[in-house]
């Protein structure tokens, strides 16, 4: 009997362990999250740009804390209907103006921008969800939608590196910077272009939980992120070659071949190389060449009329828009045994003694 009477007490026991363990386990499991996930919306558009708003949606969606998940990051769009982005890919938004649940997190990508700022719908909902938003960041020319709500005024911006002329005069109360992968007001964050998104939203994660979840975030993604490197394209040398050429460069139908063999630089300086094939000789290319550098740039004359008539090479001066001199040259070389094949270089450089060393 005694030994009946132990074995049962021992099974009981068993029983109110195992019990103990699993009520234990259970309520584990149901724990609910200390703090809820804050709710991100990204706003997709016609014609948005595929990075700006998937490299975001990539960092915002892999941050966690112990605690769980950082964000509930969903799509959203004006109307509930497939939205075609930049480079034909089709999204169907999660969420339409009207059914998106309340923003914590507002982040604004670029792409085909310019039909949608003059949309007052779309300017009223950036306007009235940035209002009860704890931040709100662009991404490229999404910085528009902030420009055109009114949204930068006072603060410092970025946007895509081809387009900070049109940022300064969309917002000109704003501060547009070219030194900046990403610009941080506090509230609003603007960011450069396209994987500069991938900075801004790491940068946005670090301000809310700390540089080493954002730091785990780009290892895990296999991302170089270096916050404190100031890698920016629109303050590369090469803007003042792009202000000359605009998009439609040298015009030039009578070329079989135009193709860019390579370019480098830094903020000083930029050299740029070209193939051409073309029916002419250099000296007259070199004219079609000089004609387009004219129409922004100063040229310097040949410093004799025999050199001049035989010149390849044309030097030119001009002024960037914080008033520093700059200086460039231009050079037109046959390739050896091909004929009407030359090789285009253009150089410049910051008016300032290690800079000019890179003309020559």
């Amino acid at each position: 009997m005694k030994l009946i009477h132990s074995t049962i007490t021992m099974l009981a026991l068993f029983a109110l362990v195992g019990c103990a363990s699993a009520v234990r386990s259970n309520a584990q499991t149901q724990k609910p999250q200390e703090h809820a996930p804050r709710n991100l919306a990204i706003f997709i558009f016609e014609g948005v740009q595929i990075i700006d708003y998937t490299g975001p949606f990539e960092v915002f969606g892999q941050a966690h804390t112990n605690d769980g998940h950082m964000f509930n990051v969903y799509t959203v769009a004006e109307k509930a209907a497939p939205v075609t982005t930049a480079m034909g890919m089709t999204v169907v938004p999660k969420y339409t103006f009207e059914t998106m649940p309340k923003a914590d997190v507002l982040v604004l990508p670029g792409g085909d921008v310019r039909p949608h700022i003059e949309n007052p719908s779309v300017i009223k909902w950036v306007q009235e969800t940035s209002a009860k938003s704890e931040y709100v960041m662009s991404v490229c020319n999404g910085a528009f939608y902030l420009g055109k709500a009114g949204l930068l005024d006072g603060l410092t911006a970025t946007t895509f590196y081809g387009l900070i002329d049109q940022l300064k005069a969309l917002a000109p109360k704003a501060r547009v910077v070219t030194d900046q992968r990403y610009t941080d007001n506090g509230k609003i964050v603007t960011t450069a272009g396209l994987s500069s998104g991938i900075d801004g939203a790491l940068h946005l994660v670090e301000k809310i939980a700390g540089r080493g979840r954002a730091q785990e975030i780009a290892l895990n993604m296999e991302y170089n992120w270096q916050p404190d490197l100031r890698y920016a394209r629109a303050s590369f040398a090469d803007r003042h070659l792009r202000k000359v050429l605009g998009r439609g460069g040298f015009d030039l139908p009578q070329a079989t071949v135009w193709n860019v063999l390579g370019q480098q630089g830094a903020n000083d300086r930029w050299e740029k190389n070209w193939e051409v094939r073309v029916n002419s000789s250099a000296a007259d290319l070199l004219k079609v060449i000089d004609a387009k550098l004219a129409e922004g740039w100063t040229k310097v004359p040949a410093k004799d009329a025999a050199a001049a008539a035989g010149a390849t090479t044309t030097r030119w001066t001009f002024n960037d828009e914080e008033g520093k001199g700059w200086s460039a040259a231009s050079v037109v070389e046959p390739v050896g045994g091909q004929q009407g094949a030359y090789k285009l270089t253009i150089r410049l450089a910051r008016n300032d003694v290690a800079a000019q060393a890179q003309l020559d």
